[in-house]
Formats: C-alpha cells, structure tokens, sequence
C-alpha cells in the first residue's frame, strides 16, 4: 500500500512540476514576446512610483498582456526597484522586457512635454510642445514672447511638472549679445554671464538643458561646438581660397549667414565673396554696415540711409578693403562649410530676384539688368 501511496505522490509531483514548469515557460514567452499595442503611447512615470502602479497602468492602456508577469520579470532581471521619473514613449509592439528597460535605464524623458526657449534673429519666443507617441512629433501646444505677453496657462502648468523637458535653441544669424540677452530670462537656468562671447563663436543649434543649469555651461557648450565644426571644415577646405586663418573663414561665413535666403544659395553667395576677395574688389554687404551700427545689439529695425553706408566703420565693407575684422553674427554649419568649400562660378554681383532668393551675374551690365528687374518687381508690390 505505501509502495502505491509513494507512486501516486510522486505522479502528483512529477504533474505539478510539469505544470509549474509550463506555467514558467509560458511566462518566459509571454515576457519577450511582441506586445499587444497597435500605437506608440507615452508612459509617464511619477516620483516615487512604484512597479505595480506602472504595471496596472500598462496593462488598463493595452500595452501589456499581463502586469503579473511584467511584474514577475522585473523582479527577476532585478529591476523592480529601479524605476526613473519621466514620460517615456512606448513603441507598438513593445515586449515587456523592452519596456522595463525603457522606464528604468534613466537619462532624459523621451516622451510628454518640452519648453524650448527660441533665440531668433528678430524675436525671441517660448514655446510649449507635446509628443505625439504615434508619429513621434511635437506638436506646438502653445507660444509667447516673453519680453512683451503673459505666460499661458500651458506654459505655468508643464513648468511646474517634473518631466517636462527643456530645450534653448538657437537660429542661425544671431548674434552672441542676443543669444546672451534671452538666456539671461531663461528662468530654468542660473547664474550670471559677466562676458558676452566673441561674436560668432556660438553654434546655432539645439540643446537640451536641465532645472538648475548655469548660463555659462550652456555658452560654453555652444562654444565647443563651435571649434568643432570650423576646425573640421578648415581641415577639409577647398585649395587656393584667399582665406589665411579660421578667423577670416568664421568672418565670412558669418556674413554669408546674414545674406543668404535660400538655403540652396549659400554656396553661390560664397562664390560672389570669395570672387570679390581674389579680384580685390570691396566686399558691398549690407549686413556689415548694419553690424557697424548696432555692434549686434538687437536689430536696425529700419533701412539703411545713404549716409551710413558712406559713413566710416571697421565693419563698413562699401568702405573699407576686405574682410571686417570681427564676424557679424553666428554662423551654422551650412554657412561655414559654403565658406570654406564655394561653387566654382564668376559670379561677383547678386540682387534679390523677388523669390526670397537672388539673381547672379559675373558682369556689371548683367547686374544692372537684375536690379531693374528687382526695382519692377517693388513697385509692382507697392501698387498692388
């Protein structure tokens, strides 16, 4: 009799181990197999949240098949208790291994809201933008200008969140007193900037910032960018260009920045400049003199008058004989490169042809004809 006892035991045993051991398999599965979710979602992770509230969550939105396993792996990878703060976007099809990982690596939020503080040429904007999971794009919510409207209600209401995402970016063209003059009312960072940098020594570009960071960490960033790509671009410069230093590179290509309109154009322009440096001819650029009067704080706002573009400065290039001797703004990348590596052309005249873009000519009687042609098409526009 307890020879049968002993047997049937050890069935049961044989049958529960087999079961548990399915049930394990299963769980494996189930853990690293593609999730349920047809559409890309944000999860956002609050402080001091715990596994199983992320799970309950997971699993009411779809993206889970079952918070007990999606429980049961964390502890077993040991990640239950590693849990980051945040929104995080969640692709379709996630596995459950993919999503432990993605809200407990750490690093910034992939997901939810961002402020970006905009330098711009004219104007500085802040701008409140969501993630759309689903197309992985920001969407504007909500923009002001600081210097003149009231925060919204978006803007005061993602600021006191502590996901959101913080963003200064800064357009090609500015100047270092401008960029300096709007980080100064960027209210996440701290500390003061007793030193406006050199003028063109900033990258245009966007940069993500943290609660707490200092002004001049985010200059100094900006700088070593900078260095970067004109030491890159110097190192890989067209021959023979009338050039003699990155300096001068920065300096023109600043001034390509300002007179360019039309992306496709920068090399073109370049050429123009370039011809005019090798034929000994005056560089003629608005920008400059512009430059010349404001020293870069802020903008004209207005035309130029005659006697101001007669009038003498060491910007002043319808005066003075080659290069200024500072650039006239923070050039990018594109602007730079354009300088360093110009279109082959004999082009040394260009005018607005009425398209946002520009008219070249290699003769003065070419050039002459375009300016006629462009002074039509403004007094088509006033009459109109």
């Amino acid at each position: 009799m307890w020879r049968a006892v002993a047997s049937n035991a050890l069935t049961v045993l044989l049958v529960v181990l087999f079961l548990v051991g399915g049930v394990i398999l299963w769980g494996q599965r189930q853990f690293s197999a593609e999730g349920p979710l047809t559409q890309a979602i944000c999860v956002r992770v609050e402080r001091g949240s715990s596994m199983s509230r992320v799970s309950r969550d997971l699993e009411e939105r779809g993206a889970i098949s079952s918070g007990v396993v999606f429980r049961l792996g964390a502890e077993y990878t040991e990640k239950s208790e590693k849990l980051k703060a945040g929104s995080f976007r969640v692709p379709e099809g996630a596995t459950m291994e993919e999503i432990i990982d993605i809200v407990t690596r750490g690093g910034a939020s992939s997901c939810g809201t961002e402020v970006v503080y905009r330098i711009g040429v004219t104007t500085s904007a802040i701008l409140v933008r969501e993630l759309d999971p689903t197309t992985n794009r920001y969407e504007e919510k909500a923009a002001f200008d600081p210097a003149t409207e009231e925060a919204p209600e978006a803007f005061t209401t993602v600021r006191a969140q502590a996901d959101t995402r913080y963003r200064i970016s800064m357009v090609e063209g500015v100047t270092s007193w401008q960029v300096v003059d709007t980080l100064k009312r960027v209210d996440v960072l701290e500390g003061e900037v007793k030193t406006v940098p050199a003028e063109g020594v900033l990258t245009p570009d966007s940069y993500e910032v943290s609660v707490g960071d200092s002004r001049v960490s985010v200059l100094e960033r900006m700088q070593e960018a900078q260095g970067e790509i004109l030491a890159a671009a110097w190192q890989n410069r067209m021959d023979g260009l009338p050039l003699k230093t990155p300096e001068e590179a920065l300096i023109l290509a600043s001034i390509i920045e300002k007179e360019t309109g039309v992306p496709e154009e920068r090399r073109q322009v370049a050429s123009v400049f370039i011809n005019r440096l090798e034929k000994g001819m005056r560089l003629q650029t608005d920008p400059t003199v512009i430059y010349g009067i404001t020293k870069g704080e802020g903008i004209l706002g207005r035309g130029l008058r005659q006697s101001e573009l007669r009038r003498a400065t060491p910007w002043n290039t319808y005066v003075i004989e080659g290069l200024p001797p500072t650039p006239i703004a923070n050039p990018g990348r594109a602007s730079i490169e354009a300088a360093l590596n110009p279109d082959s052309t004999d082009y040394v005249f260009f005018v607005a042809d009425g398209s946002g873009g520009h008219a070249f000519a290699a003769t003065l009687e070419e050039h002459n004809a375009n300016v006629a042609k462009w002074r039509r098409i403004e007094a088509e526009r006033v009459n109109q």
